[in-house]
């Protein structure tokens, strides 16, 4: 990575974090179509979608690519500004209620779940009871982030 430096008055883009159904096959490449319809806005995004991610990979904190790739998520996660969340109702996405669960109170949340996601009640009440955007599509989405 290259450096960057911004200088005053300019203020450093945001890190917008991309979380959400990923499931190789059963996910469309959402995080794709935000990245290109928000270019215009001075954010950072931060995709866990890598090219070559390997599903034989043994999912234990002893594989190293494993291993690494769930702290880069949290230290992401962490470490954003904003965090889109995408529940593709095609998926499950275990990981992404996980990770609801854990950034939840965090204020950084925008949720986009639409109708057909198999936990959608429990989405709406975690986002309703915790004052968190939420959308039933990209789209808004899309219009939130262009509003930041």
């Amino acid at each position: 990575m290259k450096a960057i430096e911004i200088q005053a008055p300019n203020k450093s883009p945001k890190k917008v974090f991309l979380a959400g159904s990923i499931e190789m096959g059963k996910a469309e490449k959402w995080q794709e179509k935000i990245v290109r319809e928000c270019s215009e806005k001075a954010f950072i995004f931060l995709n866990p979608r890598r090219d070559d991610w390997d599903s034989s990979w043994t999912q234990s904190i002893d594989n190293h690519n494993f291993s690494e790739q769930v702290n880069w998520e949290l230290d992401c996660l962490e470490e954003s500004d904003y965090i889109v969340m995408y529940f593709d109702p095609n998926t499950m996405s275990p990981i992404s209620l996980l990770e609801l669960g854990l950034h939840a109170t965090s204020g950084k949340l925008i949720v986009c779940c639409p109708e057909g996601f198999w936990r959608k009640g429990n989405v709406d009440i975690v986002c309703k009871r915790n004052n968190i955007y939420q959308t039933n599509n990209i789209e808004g989405v899309i219009e939130y982030l262009k509003t930041l």
